[in-house]
């Protein structure tokens, strides 16, 4: 990894999060893209600028050689998805870990907090970082900055405080993503079905992470976790533009919480309030201004504080809108990680970075 100029920054995978990070390192002035690696052979060799759906070559051409990408990477944003391939996930990070790249990426959730992460996901990323001298730090929008950073720095606006609540409000149905939208959170699968992503466990192990880095934050300790589950059925069926049709009384949208309880009470809460369509479900929590989601913080106390973070991208889409911002935090970071140095970093540790160098006047059309 060298340790002057720009960061010779590699993109690996160019999907929903991919096409953002291209475009984030590109527009960088401390990191210059270096390569991008694609699996989909159709890929192979198309320029990054076309990938990223940029309207200019950027000159790097996307290919399928891991080794030689990352020859020379000093950072590595992974973006390849880990939702149905952790395992997979984790042997890609820690093999460009070893060449002593910073590795940056939303790919595996328990390693959102890393002390709180299984031995056996942690052990191998710190002989990869003993072996090769780089550095991880894994986040994302929720899980990541809007359950972390976010309502760490809103408590420091408050006098007291009576409990942490995180949203996410989201209609999937802008949300191109069919594996995950119908197997993983289940919409549009019969009400009998329980979808891998609500089962009991697997909430604590995606999101607990951030309520032990909240808690930590505050000086407090959990004395447990715990999740709540609701679901409704569509009452008619919908059609959607990015994923086809959904049918009547098959799952329309569901609602969860995962709780941080302190002194017996539920303190810290992460909640998600999850729609394929706005017609279901329209008693529970929407978004603000009504349109496809927001991520929220609310702290209760005094003064009450409520923040509502809505973020749109390629064409005023909120799902892509989620996706850049979550690079952005990932991006922006590697600056500070090059400085920092091997080893494993949380959001406690990393800093959010100002835009420093990219605020300018609009180019005209």
């Amino acid at each position: 990894m060298s340790s002057q100029g720009s960061a010779r920054t590699v993109v690996w995978g160019t999907g929903n999060v991919g096409r953002a990070a291209i475009r984030a390192v590109d527009a960088h002035p401390d990191l210059d893209l270096a390569g991008v690696i694609v699996h989909n052979p159709d890929k192979v060799g198309k320029d990054a600028g076309e990938l990223a759906d940029l309207d200019r070559s950027l000159g790097v051409a996307a290919t399928a050689d891991v080794d030689a990408a990352l020859a020379e990477a000093d950072a590595v944003v992974y973006a390849a998805s880990g939702e149905v391939r952790p395992v997979e996930a984790l042997a890609d990070i820690n093999k460009a870990i070893r060449v002593g790249a910073c590795v940056v990426t939303p790919s595996v959730y328990a390693m959102y907090d890393p002390r709180s992460a299984p031995p056996e996901l942690r052990d191998p990323v710190l002989a990869a970082i003993a072996d090769g001298g780089g550095s991880l730090f894994v986040s994302g929008i929720d899980p990541g900055w809007g359950n972390d950073i976010l309502p760490i720095l809103a408590t420091g606006l408050a006098s007291s405080i009576d409990q942490v609540r995180c949203q996410e409000i989201f209609d999937y149905s802008t949300y191109d993503q069919p594996d995950s939208v119908r197997y993983l959170v289940g919409m549009g699968q019969p009400m009998d079905y329980l979808p891998p992503m609500v089962a009991p466990g697997v909430p604590t192990m995606v999101w607990g992470g951030q309520l032990r880095l909240i808690a930590r934050a505050l000086g407090v300790e959990l004395d447990e976790v715990r999740e709540t589950l609701l679901r409704r059925p569509l009452e008619s069926s919908v059609e959607t533009a990015a994923m086809g049709t959904f049918e009547a009384g098959n799952q329309g949208a569901l609602r969860f919480e995962v709780q941080g309880v302190v002194d017996g009470e539920p303190l810290i809460v992460i909640e998600h309030v999850t729609r394929i369509h706005p017609s279901c479900a329209t008693d529970w929590p929407m978004p603000p201004d009504g349109g496809d989601g927001a991520h929220k913080v609310i702290i209760e106390g005094r003064p009450r504080i409520e923040i509502n973070i809505e973020a749109t991208d390629e064409g005023g889409n909120r799902s892509a809108g989620g996706n850049a911002t979550a690079v952005g935090r990932l991006v922006n970071a590697i600056p500070w990680l090059r400085a920092a140095g091997p080893g494993i970093y949380d959001a406690l540790d990393v800093p959010l970075s100002p835009a420093v160098g990219k605020l300018r006047r609009k180019a005209s059309a």
